[in-house]
């Protein structure tokens, strides 16, 4: 048996969500279950570009082939790790090696948690943290974590410029069947706020249920008040303006509500059966 990471059977384009800035888009069938996850990244383009994240080893090839697609690798000034997860560092090791003329924006606990995987170019790091901010040229983009995140390391990032913001892994929400969905408006209601809760809760921040509610609220309140007209999240689609305020009533109300069963064993179990049948 191979342990591989299987790569992505469906291809999703990169696609323009503002001016100037492109989702690096990855689809993974979730396991046992008809739904599908997606594993996102961006390029945003401009007088001095930046790549956010740097995709997963699964789709290595094709994110290069998507990434350098819309930027020469030396034309790239900036790279913006979010956070340490191996799903947003897997090409990390090569986008600075190609991008030569690259500083990675990152911080010290990025660096002290990732050293182990990366041997950080400290000359060629800036650490910024939640509440920094850095100009690229035309544009400046402020760092600020979103209410929910897995890792200590986790900073979003806000493109002053076209109010797009880089969520991270916050909002994310599996989608149905194999087809890609380009937005939130595409789901259903009921199906989009499950979806959220249960990510949240079982993939993300299993804390939330010992947080005082209204303190939470005022954090999801002052994210908010950022001022962004797009959400993009590593792990949905698109979040456009019309919905931005539901994705946050959703995700201010997930201290008081019941958190779904978590896959256990039973499933496991289940799953092994019908795969081998």
């Amino acid at each position: 048996m191979s342990f591989q990471a299987v790569e992505p059977a469906v291809r999703v384009a990169p696609e323009e969500v503002a001016p100037e800035t492109f989702v690096i888009h990855s689809l993974q069938e979730a396991l046992g279950a008809p739904l599908s996850v997606y594993l996102n990244s961006m390029v945003i383009r401009g007088a001095e570009p930046v790549i956010v994240d740097t995709g997963t080893i699964a789709n290595r090839k094709k994110w290069c082939d998507d990434v350098f697609s819309l930027v020469e690798p030396r034309d790239v000034r900036w790279v913006f790790l979010s956070h340490d997860d191996v799903d947003h560092t897997a090409n990390l090791e090569y986008v600075m090696t190609e991008c030569v003329n690259a500083q990675l924006i990152c911080s010290w606990a990025i660096n002290e948690r990732h050293t182990n995987a990366f041997n950080f170019p400290l000359e060629r790091c800036r650490w910024i943290d939640d509440g920094g901010s850095f100009d690229a040229g035309d544009r400046r983009f402020r760092v600020a974590r979103p209410p929910l995140f897995d890792s200590p390391t986790t900073r979003g990032l806000f493109d002053e410029s076209t109010g797009v913001y880089w969520g991270v892994d916050c909002f994310a929400t599996p989608i149905p069947g194999a087809d890609p969905i380009a937005s939130v408006t595409d789901l259903d209601p009921n199906m989009w706020r499950e979806g959220i809760t249960m990510f949240m809760y079982h993939a993300l921040s299993p804390w939330l249920r010992v947080v005082d509610a209204k303190k939470f609220a005022k954090v999801c309140d002052a994210n908010r008040a950022l001022g962004m007209t797009t959400i993009v999240t590593a792990h949905a689609p698109l979040i456009p303006e019309e919905k931005i305020d539901a994705a946050y009533e959703i995700v201010r109300s997930l201290p008081t509500v019941e958190p779904p069963p978590a896959p256990d064993q039973n499933v496991l179990d289940e799953i092994i059966a019908a795969t081998a049948s």
